[in-house]
């Protein structure tokens, strides 16, 4: 019982429930691991008695808990304010420097103090004093200011005429511009833009980054660059060999059949920006770049000594020399000095590429979108990474995020990312998140949380073991939230979470009341029965029994108002694929279905059968598109799903772009990695034919297909507000949608 007591008052679960009728018991050994990892030794009787009476020790001591979240307009949640004795005085000292007393009447129905973070300080009358950090945070986030369709990019994949073999911020500027004038779009939500780990080969995910701070320059375009066009005759004839061979890529990914090379791309860019390098700032320029360092102080000092330290002795940190591994030694700081110039040219890089991602959220914003970019946050960052180097008190040492065992999964899944420590993130005054959240919204209209259940909890998977002997470690839910909605408010920002997968029932109304958005995909929007998605078990997994009949699609009126509402979506087929059978026959090609072909094709046409008669029914087919046995109209059937989902009160309606024109390849197959070459495939057409930046823009098919959405969704221009609750039993609450992870 004292190490249940022990693991519960630190959020560290003991036993959890796959199914509502079902528990399962965490290991003893796995509770005992992760309070090591929180700095709790739980090892023998007498270790639990100690650390318990050390807990119970300093909560009679303590006043106040490290952080208070509040929300301006509420009334504190249950147990929010802390138990202060009689007497005691609050004062709070604003973020702006005023000071102002507290009165905490727990009777009063509201919280009214200034939206920031401050600092509480609380005297008692028997001499005690506490200080704490105060986050007083808006009720809600911000609304998208009106309903709209936008586009759903993996922007490597979108290569122009002037990129250097994967796209670029140059052409998200170009596409973004387009995008919000011709076809009146008015978001463009892109793939993580994070910092990679190098390596050889560098992982292409970008959901496995080295730092979510600091976004990548291999999307910088080169000629771009302001002092670019000032190179010297020597310098610039080197560019221009280096803009050559840059061109030899593009046409093999183009041309050729070749795969996006992102190492091969940045050795070059890399190169000619050594060469930019040289050029001096002009003084405008010069004092721009000054206040970017003065802004992004020591984390941006950190994140480009990693840099530096990675080119001379590889990207593995913790195989660095001794001294190295600390952030803060001795040996760094010299070695810092030492490299001072790599370290200054890594910053410039970030500041070159901050410039041109504020450039493009200008052009969507000229262009007239109402939301503009929505940037992707990941899960988390690389256990090599610079963030788990410059951050490592933060990072749950020996831990990796997963997910349990599930009915698609039954091992369980290893992300191999090491997870926040709720802890130190409360002691900090939630620091660390709210610098990833300024610095994620630096240039977005919108944020997209990957895995948004994380904000409540993470799987934590012990090293060494086996992901199904891991266990849930609780985060502070409303801190998390309350600090992502000032972010939001001050960014004047949209939030999108993807909660799709197995939620914790309570999880999307909570989410809902904070006004994230949530995501909902038109296959998994089912009623009661049994969920669509066979075909994402990974190899050699049992299937589950039929035991329930196919569930019916949710008819248009059904779905959530507050969500990103979607076809398909970057870790699943694209919407061709699977109206012909594509991805079945690739997945089988691979050894990665769990049952024959012919019965998985079976399950797919009963699927489609119950959608073919459902978008007739609500006359969305044109006639004979999708008729008898034959095989449908392929883009006439893809417009109607995209008008049904248009025609659902989802406030945001995402375009799968590869949609557009037809393509049938998946950008990422969950359960693959060196099986099929995900994050590295350019857009193509429904003939595998790579299609430019600039064919795409004059593609009639996505002219068409973009028409369709904007005209469903005239119809639903007074959808409700995302403000409405959840509907208990429709959309994707409480089910299982079976877990998806893009690692």
């Amino acid at each position: 019982m004292g190490r249940a007591r022990l693991a519960a008052l630190h959020g560290v679960a003991t036993s959890y429930q796959p199914t509502p009728r079902g528990t399962v018991a965490v290991p003893d050994s796995t509770v005992v691991a992760v309070l090591a990892a929180l700095g709790i030794d739980a090892s023998t009787p007498g270790a639990v008695r100690a650390a318990l009476d050390h807990h119970d020790h300093g909560a009679r001591q303590r006043l106040l808990p490290p952080t208070l979240v509040l929300r301006s307009g509420r009334p504190p949640g249950p147990g929010t304010l802390p138990d202060l004795p009689e007497g005691a005085v609050l004062r709070v000292q604003t973020e702006s420097g005023d000071s102002l007393d507290w009165g905490l009447d727990r009777s009063s129905p509201e919280i009214r103090l200034p939206l920031g973070v401050h600092t509480l300080r609380a005297h008692a009358p028997d001499g005690r004093s506490s200080r704490a950090t105060l986050i007083v945070a808006p009720a809600r986030m911000p609304a998208p200011p009106e309903r709209t369709h936008g586009f759903l990019l993996q922007l490597y994949s979108l290569l122009s005429d002037r990129s250097w073999g994967l796209g670029d911020l140059g052409d998200l500027s170009e596409f973004a511009s387009w995008a919000g004038r011709a076809p009146a779009a008015g978001f463009v939500q892109l793939n993580p833009l994070h910092a990679a780990v190098p390596g050889r080969p560098t992982d292409p995910s970008p959901y496995r980054p080295g730092s979510r701070r600091f976004p990548d320059p291999v999307y910088l375009r080169v000629a771009d660059v302001p002092e670019f066009a000032r190179l010297p005759g020597e310098l610039r004839a080197r560019a221009a060999e280096l803009a050559a061979r840059a061109g030899e890529l593009r046409a093999g990914v183009l041309h050729r059949g070749a795969l996006i090379d992102r190492d091969a791309v940045w050795r070059l860019k890399r190169t000619a920006l050594e060469l930019v390098w040289t050029v001096p700032l002009s003084s405008r320029r010069h004092a721009a770049y000054r206040r970017f360092l003065d802004e992004r102080g020591q984390a941006l000092e950190d994140h480009a000594t990693w840099c530096a330290l990675a080119e001379v002795h590889g990207p593995r940190w913790r195989s660095w020399p001794a001294g190295l591994d600390d952030p803060r030694s001795a040996r760094t700081e010299r070695a810092r000095e030492e490299l001072r110039g790599r370290v200054d040219f890594h910053r410039w890089l970030s500041w070159l590429t901050d410039e041109q991602l504020a450039g493009a959220q200008r052009a969507a914003e000229e262009a007239g979108m109402p939301v503009g970019l929505v940037h992707d946050l990941a899960v988390g960052v690389h256990p090599e990474g610079a963030d788990s180097w410059a951050q490592q008190e933060l990072f749950a040492s020996g831990m990796s995020v997963g997910a349990p065992p599930d009915a698609f999964n039954t091992r369980g899944q290893d992300w191999g990312l090491p997870p926040w420590r709720p802890d130190v993130l409360a002691d900090s005054g939630y620091t660390p998140y709210r610098e990833l959240l300024q610095a994620a919204l630096r240039h977005a209209g919108g944020l997209r949380l990957d895995h948004a259940m994380g904000l409540f909890r993470l799987w934590w998977v012990p090293e060494g073991r086996d992901p199904a002997e891991g266990t849930y470690v609780r985060y502070d839910a409303e801190a998390m939230l309350g600090t992502l909605a000032l972010a939001a408010h001050r960014a004047n920002a949209v939030v999108v979470g993807e909660d799709l997968g197995t939620v914790e029932p309570g999880v999307r109304e909570r989410l809902a009341d904070s006004g994230v958005l949530g995501t909902s995909v038109l296959w998994f929007e089912r009623g009661e029965g049994r969920p669509s998605g066979a075909e994402r078990r990974p190899a050699g997994e049992p299937a589950p029994p039929p035991a329930e009949p196919l569930s019916q699609p949710l008819a248009p009126g059904a779905w959530r108002s507050g969500c990103l509402a979607t076809v398909t979506t970057h870790d699943l087929p694209s919407t061709a694929a699977r109206l012909t059978g594509d991805h079945l026959r690739l997945r089988h090609r691979l050894g990665l279905l769990a049952r024959p072909l012919a019965v998985e094709q079976a399950e797919l046409d009963a699927e489609l059968g119950q959608w073919r008669v459902l978008l007739d029914r609500l006359g969305l087919l044109p006639e004979g598109a999708w008729g008898g046995s034959g095989a449908p109209d392929e883009r006439a059937v893809i417009e109607a799903v995209h008008r049904f989902v248009a025609g659902t009160p989802a406030r945001m309606v995402g375009i799968w772009l590869p949609d557009g024109v037809g393509d049938r390849r998946p950008q990422n197959l969950p359960g693959t990695c060196r099986e099929y070459p995900n994050w590295r495939l350019p857009i193509a057409d429904d003939r595998g034919r790579p299609v430019t930046l600039g064919q795409l823009m004059a593609s009639d098919r996505l002219r068409s297909l973009v028409a369709a959405v904007a005209a469903a969704g005239a119809g639903r221009a007074g959808a409700p507000s995302p403000a409405a609750p959840a509907r208990a039993g429709t959309g994707p609450g409480g089910r299982r949608d079976g877990v998806r992870k893009p690692v």
